[in-house]
């Protein structure tokens, strides 16, 4: 499943390519960008990969903020999720 995003259409390959890039290439690489973009290939450029990062940055302060809420599993309502939870 692709996901869409500023920076175009991202598949599930290009995004592990990203996150394999970014584990490699840290704040303090010269020309990060580039390397990361070369790394994940498909056309993607500098510009597209540091789009995507700050998309990705965004997310994590949503979700760490509690601005996103927990999946539920469809069979069980949040009460008996947390429930489940509790016994666990």
């Amino acid at each position: 499943m692709a996901s869409m995003s500023a920076s175009g259409s991202w598949s599930a390959k290009d995004n592990k390519a990203f996150e394999r890039a970014l584990a490699v290439y840290d704040k303090d690489t010269p020309d990060r960008w580039n390397n990361v973009a070369n790394a994940v290939g498909g056309g993607k450029t500098p510009d597209d990969v540091k789009t995507h990062y700050e998309l990705l940055l965004r997310d994590i302060k949503f979700i760490e903020s509690g601005q996103v809420p927990f999946p539920y599993h469809k069979n069980l309502n949040p009460t008996s999720q947390q429930e489940d939870d509790n016994n666990r």
